[in-house]
Parts: C-alpha cells; sequence; structure tokens
C-alpha cells in the first residue's frame, strides 16, 4: 500500500476531460475548449482501459489522514466504478440525446456570461467538428433499438438547434462573420441527425434492480436499498396527502388544497419590470429572513437579468438552466440567473411569476441561501473535487453522486425558511408541502420505472393523475427518470437525509448549516460519517 498521492486528482481530471471536455468548458478548463467528445467503435473500450488504470493506482493507496484528500480519493473511486459500470451497460453512445446534448452546449457553453469573452477559434473548432460527430452519432445508432423518449428528445434538441446556428445565434452581442459559413453547416449536421434517428425501434430504457443498487451503493453512498426507498417514499407520499388535506382546511374550509394552490398564480406584480424587481426582492428578503438559519453567501454577486435575445427561442427546447453553478476552477465574481422575458400573453407571464414561485424556485431554491450559497460555500472545500463536482454540464451535475446533497439542500432550504417567522403565507406552506409529495413521487417513479414495474406510460399517468404534475412537464420528466437512473430519487432521499443528521447534531442550528455546506459537492451521506468521525453527531437513526 502506497502513500496517497494529491495529484491523482490531475491526473482524474485529465481522464475524465478526455471523454468529456464539454464538462470541462463548463468547470472552467480552457484547454479543451475547441473539443468535441470522441466518438467511435473503440472509444468505449480505450475509456475502460483509462478506468482500469486509475482504479488500479487509487485502490493502491492508503485512505489519507486529512479529510479534503479522503473525499477525493473516495469520489474517484466512486465515480471511476460507476463510470465502467455505466460504459459496459449502457453506454452513452447509445443515447441520441447524449449526442444532441453535448453537441449543443459544447456551443452554447462558450456564448454564456460565465465564458466571456468568447474564445473565437475555440467556438469555431466546435462548430466545425459537430458535422462529423452527429455523422458517427448517428451512423453509431442506425437500427439500434433505443427508448422513444431519448430519440424524441434528441430530434426535439436537434432541431432547436438548427435554428439556432441558422439564425438567433447571430443575435449575440459577439456573433462575428467568421462564425456564419461553420455555424450553417453545424446547423444542416443537426437537421440530417433529427432525419437519420426518426424510426429508431423502440426499447425499454429500465436500467434493472441490480443497476440501480449498484448506483444507490457506490456513486451515492447509500446503504438504503431501491426497494426500502420506495416503502418510505410511498407512505410518506400517503401521509403528505393526507396533510395537504388537513392543511387546506384550516387555511380556508370552502376551498381544496388544489384550489387554494391554483390561486397563488393570482398573486403577482402588475407588470415585466415588477418580476423582475420581485427576483432580487425576495432574494434579499431570504438573505435577511434566513441568516440566523444558515450563514447566506453575499461576497459572489448573483446578477438577475432578462435572458439574452439570442438563448430565448433554444433554451425552451435544451436543458438550459436559468441558473448554473459558476464553473468551479475560475468562478469568477459572480454569477447571471436568466429571467425569461415576456411573450406574446402578458397575463400567462404574470400568473408562471407569482409570488409564491418566484420566492420558492427562485429566490430561494436556486438564489439567495439555496443553490448560491451552496456553490459559493463548496469553492472553500477542503476537497478539490467537492468544489467542482456540482458543476451543470449538458446532461445534468458533473458527478452524481454529490445530488443527495445538492437538490437535498434546495428543497431542503426551502422548507428551513418556514423557521423564518413571516416569510411564507400560509397558502404558500402549503405549496411547499406540495412540492415533498411531488419529490417523494418522484422517488416511485424512478424506482418503479428502473425495475420494470412501470412503463414509461404508467410512470407518466401516475405523475400526471395522482402526483398533481403539470400535464405539460409529464413526458420530459419521465425521459429524465428513465436516462439518468436513481437521480431523482435522491431529491427526496437528500431532503429526509439532512433532516436526520440534524436531529443528531450535537451543536446549534446555524453551526449545522453551514458544516454541512462547507463539504462542498460530495454525497450527504459521505457527510454524515465525516461528521460522526469528528464527533459532532449524537448517536442515533439516518435514513441513507
Amino acid at each position: 500500500m502506497t502513500k496517497y498521492d494529491p495529484s491523482l486528482v490531475d491526473d482524474f481530471l485529465s481522464h475524465h476531460w478526455t471523454w468529456r471536455p464539454v464538462d470541462a468548458t463548463f468547470m472552467g478548463d480552457k484547454a479543451h475548449d475547441a473539443l468535441l467528445p470522441p466518438v467511435g467503435d473503440d472509444v468505449i473500450d480505450e475509456e475502460r482501459r483509462s478506468i482500469a488504470a486509475l482504479r488500479e493506482r487509487l485502490q493502491d493507496t492508503a485512505i489519507p489522514d486529512d479529510i479534503g484528500n479522503r473525499l477525493d480519493r473516495r469520489m474517484m473511486l466512486a465515480e471511476l466504478a460507476v463510470q465502467d459500470m455505466a460504459a459496459a451497460e449502457r453506454s452513452r453512445l447509445r443515447n441520441p440525446a447524449w449526442y444532441s446534448g453535448e453537441a449543443a452546449f459544447a456551443v452554447i457553453s462558450l456564448l454564456l456570461p460565465q465564458s466571456a469573452p468568447v474564445r473565437h477559434d475555440a467556438l469555431i473548432a466546435r462548430l466545425g467538428a459537430i458535422p462529423g460527430f452527429l455523422h458517427a452519432a448517428a451512423g453509431g445508432l442506425a437500427r439500434r433499438p433505443t427508448p422513444a423518449g431519448w430519440v424524441n428528445r434528441a430530434r426535439r434538441e436537434a432541431a432547436a438547434m438548427a435554428e439556432f446556428l441558422a439564425g438567433d445565434i447571430k443575435l449575440h452581442e459577439e456573433f462575428a462573420d467568421d462564425w456564419a459559413s461553420p455555424a450553417l453547416a453545424a446547423a444542416a449536421a443537426f437537421t440530417d441527425f433529427a432525419t437519420a434517428i426518426a424510426g429508431l425501434p423502440d426499447a425499454d430504457p429500465a436500467c434493472g434492480e441490480v443497476y440501480l443498487a449498484r448506483l444507490f451503493e457506490t456513486q451515492h453512498g447509500l446503504s438504503i436499498r431501491p426497494a426500502s426507498a420506495v416503502d418510505l417514499a410511498e407512505a410518506s407520499f400517503e401521509r403528505l396527502g393526507a396533510e395537504l388535506e388537513d392543511m387546506a382546511a384550516a387555511v380556508d374550509p370552502n376551498r381544496t388544497w388544489e384550489e387554494i394552490i391554483a390561486g397563488l398564480s393570482a398573486e403577482h406584480p402588475g407588470d415585466a419590470e415588477a418580476v423582475i424587481d420581485s427576483y432580487m426582492h425576495w432574494d434579499v428578503q431570504a438573505v435577511v429572513d434566513g441568516h440566523r438559519l444558515v450563514t447566506p453567501a453575499q461576497e459572489y454577486d448573483l446578477d438577475y437579468r432578462w435572458m439574452a435575445p439570442c438563448f430565448r427561442k433554444v433554451s425552451q427546447s435544451l436543458y438550459f438552466l436559468f441558473y448554473r453553478s459558476p464553473p468551479g476552477l475560475k468562478p469568477g465574481e459572480g454569477s447571471v440567473y436568466w429571467v425569461t422575458p415576456p411573450g406574446e400573453n402578458i397575463e400567462t407571464f404574470l400568473a408562471s411569476n407569482n409570488r409564491a414561485t418566484v420566492k420558492t424556485i427562485h429566490s430561494v431554491h436556486h438564489g439567495s441561501v439555496g443553490h448560491h450559497t451552496q456553490n459559493t460555500r463548496a469553492r472553500a472545500s477542503e476537497s478539490r473535487l467537492a468544489r467542482i463536482a456540482g458543476t451543470d454540464c449538458a446532461l445534468g451535475l458533473a458527478f452524481l453522486g454529490s445530488i443527495t446533497l445538492i437538490e437535498g439542500w434546495a428543497c431542503y432550504v426551502e422548507d428551513l425558511l418556514m423557521e423564518a417567522p413571516g416569510f411564507y403565507s400560509p397558502a404558500e406552506v402549503l405549496l411547499l408541502k406540495q412540492y415533498e409529495r411531488r419529490n417523494a413521487a418522484s422517488v416511485l417513479v424512478d424506482v418503479r420505472l428502473h425495475t420494470g414495474e412501470w412503463s414509461m406510460e404508467e410512470a407518466m399517468a401516475f405523475y400526471r393523475d395522482k402526483a398533481g404534475f403539470a400535464p405539460a412537464r409529464v413526458e420530459a420528466e419521465v425521459v429524465r427518470n428513465s436516462m439518468m437512473p436513481g437521480s431523482r430519487a435522491m431529491y427526496w432521499l437528500g431532503v429526509e437525509g439532512i433532516r436526520a443528521l440534524r436531529r443528531r447534531w450535537k451543536g446549534d442550528t446555524l453551526s449545522f448549516h453551514d458544516t454541512l455546506l462547507s463539504f462542498g459537492h460530495v454525497p450527504l451521506a459521505w457527510i454524515g460519517e465525516e461528521m460522526h468521525r469528528a464527533g459532532l453527531l449524537n448517536p442515533g437513526p439516518s435514513i441513507l
């Protein structure tokens, strides 16, 4: 057994970025900005050889005494194990939406404010590589059975990018004439790709119970089995349904909880400018009201602004987040939070930006004391990888093992602000209860879909008819479930895990939350182990 060498993190990142150069751009590494991911018949075999060599080197090292190196070593081993498992059994090269997403965000990642100024040479290189990348993708997918939801998502993304590259990219403030020709060629390639994958035979997207259980244990550090998670979430789903009815009766005995929540859409600003002002107002109010519960990040700016004109159409069809974690390797001074401007129907725009939605989703979950504070605190983590694991990439988080902490915190902190007297109205508290119930519902879909108990259609029916998801959102939500096994279940498990740790915490509320976030983006279960190791927890049960 050799001594652990911290430079292994550099080797791990070099490995990761070799196969996922778009991730590197989002993380703030510029050396890969001109590249697209390698594709072809030999790629997976080459990647697995690289994984095996790195795992062997890591496994031969002793567990470090200091926490930063210990977490880095553990994360590398977990991520490499999952990468190998996925390469062998659920290769990303068999998912058309992986290709469309990587090609789309290879371009868009270089055009976002966090990448300013635009690296023109890198952008032109990536545009020029897209036709070959998508042609190889179409060839590798030809006649291969593929889940229809994945195909539909890829075709929708490809069509949106074709339109963007042929038109709206010219609205970018740094657009240059030498982008035009490669952009048009890339647009044609997206169109050809969408045509080529149309009609692929359907396939079952389920990963299977064994695969899912390995993800729970290896990637997320969980001791709980998927079936046990379903039992807990199902009981919670039923209990929360009853609580919604009781709470609604206390708020207004003449209306159901569904009617009370629907009524929140009428409580909105009077005009568009007042909408963007409300985002900032409630962000500030959450910081003021929540500062005794968690130390808010105020040293890193969050700039609420209207979405840039060039992105307004394409963002509707892509995994285009209004808030993205800033590049951990080059975080700069702040991050942009896009606010979608009004369309033709101003009343619909105002209703969708009602006070309750702005407060809970935008100003708390993502802004102020939510993801914004969490991401800022992660930059100071003792673990190098924990500073960047939660980077939002083309399809989701860079290292999904961190999702229990990342999404667990953002959902948990919505409820935490209930401990700040007067921040929420009784009807808004009812809305938060519905959010919690939907997260419990997502555990049921995530697990039952991947263990084969439910089909895609049954999962969509449950979300629509039982869980209260908006009908327009249902298909995309289930497709996301199908593409990333276990990830959606981690929202609810993360919240429950944080609550369990808080019950065992020896100190006060503020110190618990600040300590929790100080670990950065690592699996919540590991944070619990480190808290126990440091003597910070009382004995007690943990859902994780």
